[in-house]
């Protein structure tokens, strides 16, 4: 089963490759390549202007061991833990970020998920992918879950996107609907840890018929964003309860905890 799915992968990368690139001239005289951040003139579609790669923070060591936080130079040694760490001990299994949150990776967010930029996905999976450690191919990728009503709004689920790309570059096999989100929720920012907790509780399960796919299974949750962990840590807590055997949360940019307040 596991040979049949890498070898449709395969032929469906071969073939998106190249109706993509028999496609690119024709692509490229209706649609010039622009920046999806800045909007300037670009070599080729799906890529950025020099200037917005280096507004890019590509995370880097040394970092915490636990989480993967960056400790920056003059740090502790790799493999230390950092302070919110050692106060609350995370249930994940590491964090695998593309890049810190930065005005940058902010337009590219917004771009991809509420300007429909849904072309950029392979370039942020790329960098997500850069961070995860080797690819297995038992290893699962579950996407976090929009609520049906939210889907249906935006018309798809940037995470699952993501994972598909993850998926396509050797990363794990997806299961997209691993997780379900049975309870709409508001917006998380600004609340306390404890409200966040609360209003999350119950909204995120295990999908009844991934369970069995689940347990003893190394899991990587993707997102786009990662912002305080609470979302996040309600879907892993949801699939370790399930047997998961690890669960390592891959993004494309994270916030950390002293950059909270300029997200919005």
């Amino acid at each position: 089963m596991q040979a049949r799915h890498e070898v449709r992968m395969g032929r469906v990368g071969t073939i998106r490759r190249t109706l993509r690139d028999g496609a690119a001239p024709l692509v490229d005289l209706v649609y010039p390549p622009r920046c999806p951040a800045c909007g300037n003139a670009i070599g080729e579609q799906g890529g950025l202007c020099q200037d917005c790669w280096s507004g890019l923070a590509i995370p880097s060591e040394p970092s915490c061991g636990l989480c993967q936080r960056p400790f920056g130079q003059g740090g502790p040694e790799a493999g230390s833990v950092c302070a919110p760490c050692m106060g609350n001990p995370p249930i994940h299994d590491g964090i695998a970020a593309g890049t810190l949150y930065t005005d940058t990776s902010r337009k590219l967010v917004l771009a991809f998920k509420h300007g429909r930029r849904i072309g950029l996905a392979p370039m942020l999976a790329r960098l997500i992918g850069a961070r995860l450690p080797p690819g297995n191919s038992e290893r699962l990728i579950i996407p976090v879950p929009l609520h049906r009503w939210r889907l249906w709004k935006r018309g798809f689920n940037q995470a699952a996107m993501l994972g598909r790309e993850l998926d396509s570059l050797g990363h794990g096999r997806l299961l997209v609907d691993g997780l379900e989100r049975r309870k709409q929720t508001p917006s998380l920012g600004g609340m306390g840890a404890r409200k966040r907790e609360k209003i999350l509780a119950g909204s995120i399960v295990v999908a009844s018929k991934a369970q069995p796919l689940i347990s003893g299974k190394d899991v990587i949750l993707v997102d786009d964003v990662l912002t305080s962990g609470a979302t996040s840590n309600a879907c892993v807590q949801q699939l370790k309860r399930n047997g998961a055997r690890s669960v390592v949360v891959a993004c494309f940019a994270r916030v950390l905890d002293e950059s909270l307040d300029t997200v919005r």
